[in-house]
């Protein structure tokens, strides 16, 4: 299928490892330039960069923590005039916030609430101006299955956060030809899942397996594409049937 992604320029946050590195580089081998940040690993992200150049197109990678609106312009600024254009965004940058409620730090409830919402909040914010002006665009958030089980009350607020200010953003863009959507990864495996404690598959999931980045990320591939027009304020679920909605 052509995606309609080549020349395009796609700006991806927390790239340097695990799915966002993926999904950066999945959008490289559609042609498209890649924009990506990470707020530690540049090491890590600069490998991507350079996997993505030696593809055919053209990277711009920086450090940037996604709370600091004025870090997060920056990138922006840069990545627009390196790259010439900004055409999608997807914010795969992440914080767990898995504790029991009583146990949970407020630093660690507030860094939450800043990488989880705030961050996406401040990327929308930067990119939106500039795909207004080409009347094209494509904004992706990460939800996820926690509220509608119940997981985690810092996990469940962020991610059923996430799904309302994308409606949002969906109503109110949409005149521009701007879509958003969230995708909602379950269990997918992950390349540093030694270091993570692996939690058991639900009884209740259609699959008994875990997913697996490559199919996660093709969801993510097909909502930044030409194809996926008419489809906006939606939240899909990769989650092998662990949740039905």
């Amino acid at each position: 299928m052509d995606t309609g992604l080549k020349g395009r320029t796609v700006l991806v946050t927390g790239a340097s490892r695990n799915m966002g590195r993926l999904a950066a580089l999945a959008f490289a081998r559609e042609g498209a330039n890649i924009a990506i940040c990470t707020s530690t690993r540049m090491n890590d992200l600069n490998q991507v960069a350079e996997e993505a150049r030696a593809m055919g197109v053209n990277a711009v990678a920086m450090q940037c923590d996604i709370t600091d609106d004025t870090a997060v312009g920056a990138f922006v600024k840069h990545s627009h005039a390196t790259l010439g254009r900004i055409d999608v965004a997807v914010n795969l940058a992440g914080f767990r916030c898995e504790q029991p409620f009583l146990d949970e730090s407020h630093d660690a409830w507030h860094r939450n609430i800043g990488v989880n919402l705030t961050g996406p909040y401040h990327v929308c914010r930067h990119v939106l101006p500039l795909m207004m002006e080409r009347r094209w665009g494509r904004i992706i958030n990460t939800s996820g299955i926690a509220p509608y089980l119940g997981i985690g009350a810092a996990k469940a607020m962020v991610k059923l956060g996430i799904v309302g200010f994308t409606r949002g953003i969906a109503q109110e863009f949409g005149k521009y030809n701007i879509t958003a959507n969230c995708f909602g990864p379950g269990q997918i495996a992950r390349p540093a899942e030694a270091t993570v404690k692996e939690k058991p598959i639900r009884a209740v999931q259609a699959l008994q397996r875990k997913g697996t980045p490559e199919e996660a990320i093709s969801l993510i591939i097909y909502l930044a594409s030409e194809g996926a027009g008419f489809i906006t304020g939606q939240s899909y679920l990769v989650n092998g049937g662990a949740y039905l909605q």
